[in-house]
């Protein structure tokens, strides 16, 4: 029979080994392991289980959605699209306060749409807006801060990779959760730039004010190899806007009104992003550098995928899940007083391990905590996903903040500096949490609207 002493000694196991530093898929698996047999006390069960779930891992097709649009997002990328479009929005925002930092989070929106992955457009817009920043006479604290900020809307704007794993662990569609993110993220980014722009009217030298004219027709671009002065065609950016906007729309609109699903989806994007690629003047060799980035990204999260569903199946073997919700039921503790010690675990987790691994952990149990308490599920998705990838700008541990500090290669700046001009973003994080736990509306209309 199932006690509390046995949930203790599975959570207790797999926190041990996660900080220990095993790595998150072997800990879940031993976890597994070993709660299997506490419950069932036979080698045979336990062994079948694993076989099992390795099994239907392997012929499920939604797994397949995450290295396809990790696919398409490199793909485009790779063609230059997003910094012809970043450096269109720069030129456009001329008599705007610290209109670089803003092209930035604007540039970040767009690339998110593309690539779903934080650490990413931390690496892209470390290479593509910091030189321009600098050159600008930015505050270099301020300009990495607001790189690493906004690169935080890669999670919450679809395609994101942290949206389709929260969808696989709940078994929630995929579909709503993309849509659910959208307006969350375009509040998101509106505080962001909020933010920017009160800063930049209280200490305008941190946005370069009263510094040596600059031209601002030639626009300072990094493309990973090296940074040039360079003119942008109308043709060139056109193209790039339409083949950006073209493969988004084709592709979210598609899954969005039941075209097809999001594999399929994902599969059309990655076709998609190649051609347009191809057109920019991709070469064979980038191609195959592509997959191999992919390829390097998506593995470890597949066998994470592989070792959360035997874990989920543990814990309704075990019935932990069961028992840690009629603990909180019996608690006597308020809704949202449960919900702060939630986003409070996510947070301290946050420090410490990455997005995806906090998720594999806790999502299996706290998202019936949450249900049962009344929380509307696809909200609490959006509140779990912010408040998980807030940990990102978090020291000692903040992988976002490394992804910058390397990207950059500037001795300059050290990464306490950039932790914290990184501590605004995550405070606005914070308040965008609180909105939509006040008006859960904001995560709820595009999908109640369309699906």
């Amino acid at each position: 029979m199932f006690d509390f002493g046995t949930a203790g000694l599975i959570i207790a196991l797999l926190m041990g080994l996660v900080l220990l530093g095993v790595h998150v898929a072997v800990a879940l698996g031993v976890t597994s392991a070993v709660g299997i047999y506490l419950v069932t006390g036979k080698m045979r069960i336990v062994e079948a289980t694993l076989a099992s779930t390795a099994a239907e891992a392997l012929r499920d097709f939604t797994f397949a959605v995450i290295p396809l649009f990790m696919l398409m997002g490199e793909f485009i990328g790779r063609s230059g699209a997003i910094t012809d479009i970043y450096v269109a929005i720069n030129r456009g925002l001329k008599k705007i306060p610290a209109r670089l930092a803003i092209a930035t989070v604007l540039g970040n929106t767009v690339f998110s749409f593309v690539t779903g992955v934080s650490i990413a457009s931390a690496a892209a817009f470390s290479r593509i807006a910091y030189p321009e920043m600098k050159a600008h006479r930015y505050d270099r604290g301020f300009s990495l801060g607001a790189i690493a900020g906004s690169s935080c809307l890669g999670m919450l704007i679809p395609p994101s990779v942290l949206m389709i794993v929260w969808g696989i662990l709940t078994e929630q569609s995929i579909g709503r959760l993309f849509l659910a993110g959208v307006l969350p993220g375009i509040l998101l980014a509106t505080l962001f730039i909020l933010y920017i722009v009160v800063r930049a009217l209280m200490k305008p030298e941190l946005v370069g004010e009263g510094s040596a004219h600059i031209d601002h027709d030639k626009v300072r671009v990094e493309d990973g190899f090296d940074s040039t002065q360079v003119e942008l065609p109308t043709g060139q950016f056109l193209t790039s806007l339409a083949g950006v906007v073209g493969i988004i729309g084709a592709v979210l609109g598609g899954i969005w009104f039941g075209v097809f699903t999001p594999t399929e989806g994902a599969g059309a994007g990655a076709a998609l992003a190649l051609i347009l690629a191809w057109i920019k003047g991709m070469r064979w060799r980038e191609f195959i550098d592509a997959i191999y980035s992919v390829g390097k990204t998506a593995a470890p999260i597949m066998i994470l995928l592989f070792a959360a569903a035997l874990y989920s199946r543990t814990l309704a073997m075990t019935g932990v899940t069961n028992a840690i919700r009629e603990f909180f039921m019996a608690s006597g503790l308020e809704p949202f007083v449960v919900l702060a010690i939630i986003i409070l675990i996510w947070f301290i987790l946050g420090m410490i391990i990455d997005s995806i691994s906090i998720m594999l952990l806790t999502v299996p149990i706290v998202e019936p905590v949450a249900l049962a308490f009344g929380f509307d599920q696809l909200s609490f998705a959006i509140v779990g996903i912010i408040a998980i990838e807030a940990g990102l700008l978090t020291p000692p541990f903040g992988l976002l903040v490394y992804t910058v500090k390397a990207a950059i290669n500037d001795d300059q700046i050290g990464v306490q500096r950039i932790f914290y001009a990184s501590i605004p973003y995550w405070l606005v994080m914070l308040i965008a949490v609180l909105l939509i736990i006040m008006f859960p509306s904001i995560a709820n209309f595009l999908p109640n609207l369309l699906m």
